[in-house]
């Protein structure tokens, strides 16, 4: 069975909304939009993380979905992000979109976790989530993500379309691959690890001595 895997950039307070620039997706008066310009490097590897779609096949909400539409098919085609998410094959989750005009796109109109567990279910490469934070708490909440790439930036943002909502399914994560880039961008990858496992710091036993000090204060208090 073939993975799903997610990738977002969000900030320290888990914001995802509009990385890339000012009118990206200024929905809810999102006011912040390219807050991760000034911290990207060479040292980002784009494609380790799926972000630049290469050699899987994406799977997109529909903001996300028209907010790619409308940008990498006019770019230039030598710029190596656009020719693979141009190349690469798209399911898009959306109840309101009735055509799909970017090449090689599948519209998903249904009962989106199903449509996704039988793609997983299909030869061929990963799946790979990129943006579409609705669609993430989705399939999170409907334990179908195999794998998060989480890269946070050095920045708070207050307000914003978040990562994990406040109907995210509780669950452990592993960490397995973690790098800082110069500029103190955490990229880290994690996989599914369980059920959460809680428990406690041990307590102590009181000592004679402190049991001592007890009874005393209480005696001379009656």
């Amino acid at each position: 069975m073939r993975k799903l895997i997610a990738s977002a950039f969000v900030s320290l307070d888990g914001i995802m909304q509009a990385p890339g620039g000012p009118e990206e997706d200024p929905t809810g008066g999102f006011a912040l939009g390219g807050w991760m310009f000034n911290y990207a490097d060479e040292s980002m590897d784009m494609s380790a993380s799926g972000f630049d779609g290469k050699d899987r096949e994406l799977v997109l909400g529909r903001r996300t979905y028209e907010i790619f539409e409308a940008y990498w098919p006019y770019q230039p085609e030598e710029h190596p992000i656009a020719k693979t998410l141009n190349a690469a094959k798209k399911y898009v989750a959306s109840r309101t979109l009735t055509k799909l005009h970017w090449n090689n796109s599948t519209l998903i109109n249904g009962d989106v976790e199903s449509a996704i567990n039988a793609l997983k279910t299909q030869q061929g490469p990963d799946l790979q989530i990129i943006g579409s934070c609705h669609l993430i708490q989705t399939l999170q909440a409907a334990s179908i993500i195999d794998e998060f790439n989480v890269w946070t930036f050095p920045v708070v943002l207050g307000r914003g379309k978040r990562l994990f909502s406040e109907a995210a399914k509780p669950s452990s994560l592993k960490l397995v691959r973690s790098q800082t880039s110069p500029h103190g961008v955490v990229m880290s990858t994690y996989v599914q690890d369980g059920e959460i496992r809680p428990g406690s710091f041990p307590v102590d036993e009181p000592s004679e001595k402190e049991l001592a000090r007890r009874r005393k204060l209480a005696n001379e208090d009656m």
